[in-house]
């Protein structure tokens, strides 16, 4: 019993890490960006690039990741990187000067990146080290608690406060999520056996297939970006949608919540790559739905599959990287969060240059469901490379 409430917290600490990281410090960008554009004078392609620089943080924070082995530094920068996701939310809401919510968005990113990859990857080396299944849905369900959550927190302040307001009632609600964020996560052991003794070894992926995996991710994160970035203010400008923008976000996050412990079970039976290329196959439908259909229950059935599948994908590729080195989980992590980053970086910016040639963000949806078709394809030639890699580990067995 104490092993499992010991899980328990562990998983806690991650879960409360991910709300205060990504759900108020990333997430309550995205629907404050409608009152923002209304009363703090933010205009279209300004608002793209706040959201390409909250991924330019997060990108330099996976090549950091990317390049620690030592799990006690993960830990203090971790511990530092929830600290920092406090100071960027009260950021937003003290100036009106583009530059500082710049440098905002930025180190945003940067604390979304400790919370992601350095927090998840101590989690995962902790349940692996402790014996337990390395699964991490429980805990991504921090990312959907954490949109729906903002939704809510908007959508309850609308009527009462102003955008300036509302960044500072976020900034108070980062300050009591950080308090079991930190105190639940034990320090971390630095020891090469898990508690039963047994050995802990990297069983790294060939290069092909790691350069496959991260194209796929990239499109993945393509597909993302777009909608997690704009889909209000896309829903908001839909005929007979308007106003109806916040709804959807709030969808997305009630299906993000359960979505990693639903795909956890799902690639228990049809294994990892097909859980992979499933849920892109739903997102593609519910990425292009809102546009592609229109009316406020396709919307909101597309808000649903999106929510359901964007957190999935990122919880089935982040724990295969980190089976692949338990003994250091964020390496491969930020690895695949570089080119996940990229694509983050590149598509607001795209989207934002074209919302101020055509007046709106709905082109933004079809190119993000092109992209991910070509992901699919890259997942499906990543199951033969796997094959391939199996035949060739086995040969010297066979040999022998």
């Amino acid at each position: 019993m104490n092993s499992q409430r010991e899980r328990f917290k562990v998983l806690g600490a991650g879960i409360f890490s991910l709300i205060l990281v990504l759900g108020v410090a990333r997430f309550a960008y995205t629907p404050l960006l409608p009152i923002m554009q209304q009363q703090a004078g933010l205009g279209l392609a300004e608002a793209g690039w706040l959201a390409a620089l909250n991924y330019a943080g997060y990108l330099s924070g996976a090549l950091i990741a990317s390049l620690i082995s030592d799990l006690v530094l993960k830990d203090r920068l971790y511990r530092i990187g929830l600290v920092v996701a406090i100071v960027s939310t009260a950021m937003m809401g003290l100036t009106t000067d583009p530059w500082v919510w710049m440098l905002s968005r930025f180190i945003a990113g940067l604390s979304s990146a400790a919370g992601m990859l350095l927090g998840t990857g101590l989690i995962l080396n902790w349940l692996i080290r402790h014996n337990h299944r390395p699964e991490l849905g429980i805990h991504f369900s921090g990312i959907g608690l954490g949109i729906a959550g903002c939704s809510v927190a908007v959508w309850l302040m609308g009527g009462a406060l102003d955008w300036r307001d509302q960044w500072f009632v976020f900034t108070a609600l980062a300050c009591l999520l950080i308090v079991p964020a930190l105190a639940w996560l034990p320090a971390p052991d630095t020891s090469p056996l898990t508690k039963s003794g047994a050995p802990m070894h990297d069983n790294p992926p060939s290069r092909l297939y790691l350069g496959l995996f991260m194209a796929a991710y990239f499109c993945a994160g393509f597909g993302y970006v777009i909608s997690a970035t704009f889909i209000v203010a896309i829903v908001d400008k839909l005929p007979g949608l308007q106003g109806q923008g916040a709804l959807a976000f709030l969808a997305i996050g009630l299906a993000a919540a359960p979505a990693c412990i639903n795909w956890d079970f799902i690639a228990r039976y049809i294994g990892e790559l097909n859980a992979l290329i499933l849920a892109a196959l739903l997102q593609i439908v519910g990425i292009v739905l809102p546009v592609a259909v229109g009316g406020l229950i396709p919307t909101l059935f597309g808000a649903l599959l999106f929510g359901g599948t964007f957190i999935g994908m990122v919880s089935l590729v982040l724990t295969m990287a980190g089976r692949f080195y338990p003994t250091r989980p964020a390496k491969m992590m930020g690895k695949m969060t570089l080119s996940y980053g990229a694509a983050q970086i590149i598509g607001p910016a795209i989207v934002g240059w074209l919302a101020t040639r055509l007046g709106n963000y709905s082109i933004g949806l079809y190119l993000a469901g092109g992209v991910m078709v070509v992901g699919t394809v890259l997942l499906a030639i990543l199951k033969f490379v796997e094959k391939r890699d199996a035949a060739v580990a086995l040969q010297p067995c066979l040999q022998n």
